[in-house]
């Protein structure tokens, strides 16, 4: 059961948001504007097709917590997150509703960008296309979960975008986007195993590569589900530090 007053957190959220034109221009434009580079650094089909899925899950974690990270320092900054944690609302109401409410516009970046990859850069794929709008939104809840419980420990804009080379970038390099993991070090392959984004990259790998279903990659996604819920349970956790900062 969804927490009473969540949707009216969440409706705030979407409703503020969407009248701020230019993150909304930001928010379709951005993704477009790097798939398209990527198209065009990627002439070869073959290529493009192999690398696709990392790129999917890494932009997907990308663009979902820097998006929420933000937005949630807004809130925080504005005061607005300390007046409703001032009435009687519980954490989990706050919680779930910042997370519907990111998590559309999260959403929407996923899907402009798995439609523009298959449709325009006609990325070729052998599972099934539904399986794979929801792999994917199991990785952007996570990583909008992530962004507020990181947004907690900023106190401007600056010092949010400085978590992502420490939280986002290593495991760009770590879960196999850029080179194979199985020929890592061992303590890298080591750090690899605890990543969320390794196992999304495996995951949506498995699925468009090779035509797995999700129950094939059931590890894969039941590890990225345990990641999303360790991160909601801190993010509320550190809930009144973040209103208090």
């Amino acid at each position: 059961m969804v927490p009473s007053q969540a949707f009216t957190i969440a409706t705030r959220i979407v409703n503020q948001l969407i009248r701020d034109r230019r993150t909304m221009a930001m928010i379709v434009i951005v993704p477009l504007v790097v798939m398209s580079l990527i198209g065009l650094s990627f002439p070869e089909s073959t290529v493009l097709d192999y690398i696709a899925p990392a790129l999917l899950a890494t932009l997907a974690l990308f663009f979902s917590f820097l998006l929420t990270g933000i937005s949630f320092l807004r809130e925080r900054s504005q005061g607005t997150l300390e007046r409703i944690m001032a009435s009687p609302v519980s954490r989990l109401d706050i919680v779930v509703g910042y997370l519907f409410g990111f998590f559309l516009f999260a959403l929407t970046q996923t899907i402009i960008i798995i439609l523009f990859t298959i449709y325009v850069l006609d990325v070729h794929y052998y599972g099934e296309l539904w399986q794979i709008f929801i792999f994917q939104i199991v990785i952007i809840t996570g990583a909008v979960n992530l962004g507020i419980f990181t947004s907690t420990f900023a106190r401007n804009e600056f010092q949010m975008v400085q978590f992502i080379p420490l939280i986002v970038v290593p495991q760009i390099f770590l879960c196999g986007v850029i080179w194979p993991v199985e020929q890592m070090p061992d303590y890298l392959q080591w750090l690899s195993s605890v990543l969320p984004l390794t196992y999304a990259v495996d995951g949506l790998r498995d699925i468009m590569l090779s035509g797995k279903s999700l129950l094939d990659v059931g590890l894969d996604l039941a590890v990225m589900v345990g990641f999303t819920v360790v991160f909601s349970i801190l993010a509320a956790v550190t809930l009144r530090r973040g209103a208090a900062s």
